[in-house]
């Protein structure tokens, strides 16, 4: 190799896959993202510092990939078996080398002086490399168990889970009370950043390996529990934490006011196809857009905003602005709490925080405008962070269409989960034992229902880590990875 590894992480500066230019990406809903060429990905995988403690696998990545050893794979040219280390521990890398925010890489010991290895960029490369080679096929099991898994909710979670113990041999039903599989990936997630077709082809690998998919099935009302129930021996819920966070003020109510997963999920729906018949349409074009939240959903609404065509977009934040570097109580290698630019920041729009809502105003029964104020922020005895109204900051926005991006308090409680009978931590989420088991024998629960509201990688360890339990749950022991150190080189 030519390229030489030993003081790479001297000699190389940083470098990360391109975007197309903001006048063109905003002109389609499709990946934006450009790729490196063979050498820079070399050059990339070069300054990777093979740490004796690789802090990205142990501290930053909740899958544990094997970080150092996939991208010497990928320095040393040897792709198949790079994507072979990235399977190991991940099912699903071309969603995480799209959607991670990346933790591993604030875990590098290069982002010390903020330059990390680009580790995400390398992991989608070997990723697509993997599916235009045909590496990627379908791995049916070789012995069936004869046990029967109800896996509910096909968010990342529950893919994951229903892959692993698919593989393990059992017959495993997927329930979807959505148009198509998914979950977060379909609905929420905007093309932009997770093209559906990615999707899919996992999708038909999963069919082909056995998993069977049931959608538009609430599990609850169309299938009732007791029925779930008789014919399955364990039951895994992976319904996502998908109880929104509300803004309680005046003038909530009217027309024009919409959480932001409403927003997001209509679009992705009408971009593949589908009518969208008998629910009110949620468009941006030629409206002035308020986005509550400064979130990467509050970032995914702006971009799709400015896709549609609104006037002007403003995201705002009740939360100060956070400071451009780690503050002395945020050390290395916990993850930055700094302000951050996301693409669709970079094609338009405005940032305000420190500003409350304080109500909506109404013309004709649809919102016009919000009346805000500035808040101060401090700390209280107990050290905890207080907000204070400022006097005479008050100010007000023009707003057509409104979207509530603040979050998510827990799983819906609502029909499954009452109907159940499961028992709920004191946050609201499905409460669990230490083999990820409800109050109730032989009902798993896994990723946002069981922890809140995380992250796509979360949710794929989660899945992995619950399937594992099950199996050994149904079977006695258990032939499913569990988190493990990286194997030698």
């Amino acid at each position: 190799m030519s390229i030489d590894k030993t003081t790479g992480f001297l000699t190389i500066e940083r470098q990360s896959a391109g975007r197309q230019d903001v006048g063109e990406r905003l002109r389609h809903f499709g990946e934006f993202h450009l790729r490196l060429s063979p050498n820079d990905l070399c050059r990339q995988a070069a300054r990777c510092m093979d740490c004796g403690v690789p802090f990205c696998h142990s501290a930053g990545c909740p899958l544990s990939n094997y970080i150092p050893e996939f991208v010497d794979r990928v320095y040393r040219d040897r792709w198949r078996e790079a994507s072979d280390l990235l399977h190991l521990t991940n099912n699903f890398p071309e969603f995480t080398g799209r959607v991670c925010p990346a933790l591993c890489e604030a875990a590098c010991v290069n982002s010390i002086d903020g330059q990390p290895t680009s580790i995400r960029d390398l992991e989608l490369e070997v990723a697509e490399r993997a599916w235009d080679e045909g590496w990627i096929t379908p791995r049916p099991p070789t012995v069936l168990t004869g046990r029967r898994v109800a896996i509910i909710g096909s968010g990342p979670a529950g893919l994951a889970a229903a892959q692993q113990l698919r593989r393990a041999g059992h017959k495993v039903v997927m329930f979807e009370k959505a148009e198509r599989p998914g979950g977060i990936l379909r609905y929420g997630i905007p093309n932009f950043k997770l093209d559906k077709s990615v999707l899919d082809r996992r999708l038909e690998q999963m069919r082909a390996e056995g998993v069977s998919f049931k959608v538009e099935v609430e599990v609850g009302q169309d299938v009732s529990v007791d029925y779930i129930r008789r014919r399955f021996n364990a039951i895994c819920l992976t319904v996502g934490a998908m109880q929104p966070r509300d803004l309680v003020v005046p003038g909530r109510e009217l027309d024009g006011v919409h959480y932001a997963l409403e927003f997001l999920g209509q679009n992705n729906r009408r971009l593949f196809g589908h009518d969208c018949v008998g629910e009110p349409e949620i468009s941006a074009a030629g409206k002035h857009v308020i986005v509550i939240g400064g979130g990467d959903t509050g970032s995914d609404c702006v971009g799709t905003a400015l896709r549609q065509g609104a006037l002007s977009v403003q995201q705002l934040e009740l939360l100060p602005r956070p400071p451009e570097e780690r503050p002395e109580n945020n050390p290395w290698p916990q993850w930055p709490l700094i302000l951050r630019t996301s693409s669709s920041h970079e094609e338009g729009g405005s940032r305000d925080w420190s500003v409350n809502t304080v109500r909506f105003k109404e013309q004709d029964g649809h919102v016009s405008a919000m009346e805000c104020v500035r808040l101060e922020w401090g700390k209280g005895s107990d050290g905890r962070l207080t907000m204070t109204p400022i006097s005479g900051s008050e100010f007000e926005l023009q707003a057509d269409l409104v979207l509530l991006a603040m979050g998510f308090v827990r799983p819906v409680h609502e029909g499954l989960l009452d109907s159940l009978g499961v028992e709920f931590d004191p946050r609201g989420n499905v409460r669990t034992d230490a083999d990820m088991m409800t109050s109730i024998p032989g009902v798993f629960a896994a990723g946002d229902a069981n922890t809140g509201s995380y992250l796509v990688v979360g949710a794929i360890a989660a899945g992995r880590r619950v399937a594992r339990r099950i199996d050994r749950y149904l079977m006695g022991e258990t032939s499913l990875p569990d988190l493990k150190l990286p194997p030698r080189l």
